[in-house]
């Protein structure tokens, strides 16, 4: 929980009425490398902060698994359109390490925004801080090469090919696994 208090206190003040709420709010749950947290299609109702462990998104495109994006320790997970909008989810959530989050549900997030200014603070300097690094990130993503693409993935995850397998990793640049591994090979 602390790791949490401190993310949200870098972005707002987090007093005693605002820190029991939290405390209060989320709960700790434990996830196993394969476990599914949401399928596509379906109404996601909780908001993950994960802990330990690795997960990542992804929807089915011509039949194929395409990843979206991995989260690690430190950042929330959950399919975003699904949550805020609370409609079926776009996407679909994986485990791909043994994971240990505190998870909020979607009626406890909304009374921790609607009671408490701070915390409707935080979340909005935290969408804002998502949005700027995805433009960053994706900004040009799609005119990279393999080799870039793949670069630019580590400098955001540099141990990631310990974590995810390759598949997953090659579907998320667009390539195939074949072309990852000759990048791998590469460097």
């Amino acid at each position: 929980m602390e790791e949490l208090l401190s993310l949200i206190a870098a972005r707002t003040t987090v007093g005693p009425d605002l820190e029991q709420a939290i405390t209060d709010a989320f709960q700790v749950e434990q996830f196993a490398e394969g476990d599914m947290l949401l399928s596509e299609d379906r109404y996601c109702r909780k908001l993950y902060f994960i802990q330990s462990g690795m997960a990542r998104t992804f929807h089915y495109h011509d039949g194929k698994d395409v990843s979206t994006w991995f989260y690690d320790r430190g950042h929330f997970l959950t399919s975003w359109y699904g949550f805020l909008k609370q409609q079926p989810s776009l996407e679909s959530i994986e485990v791909v390490e043994d994971l240990q989050a505190l998870t909020i549900t979607f009626e406890r997030y909304n009374q921790l925004v609607e009671g408490h200014l701070d915390f409707e603070r935080f979340t909005r300097r935290l969408m804002e801080d998502q949005i700027a690094f995805l433009e960053y990130f994706y900004q040009g993503f799609m005119f990279l090469s393999a080799k870039e693409k793949y670069d630019q993935l580590l400098q955001h995850f540099p141990d990631i090919t310990l974590r995810v397998k390759l598949g997953h990793i090659a579907s998320f640049l667009g390539i195939t696994q074949e072309t990852l591994s000759r990048i791998r090979k590469q460097r």
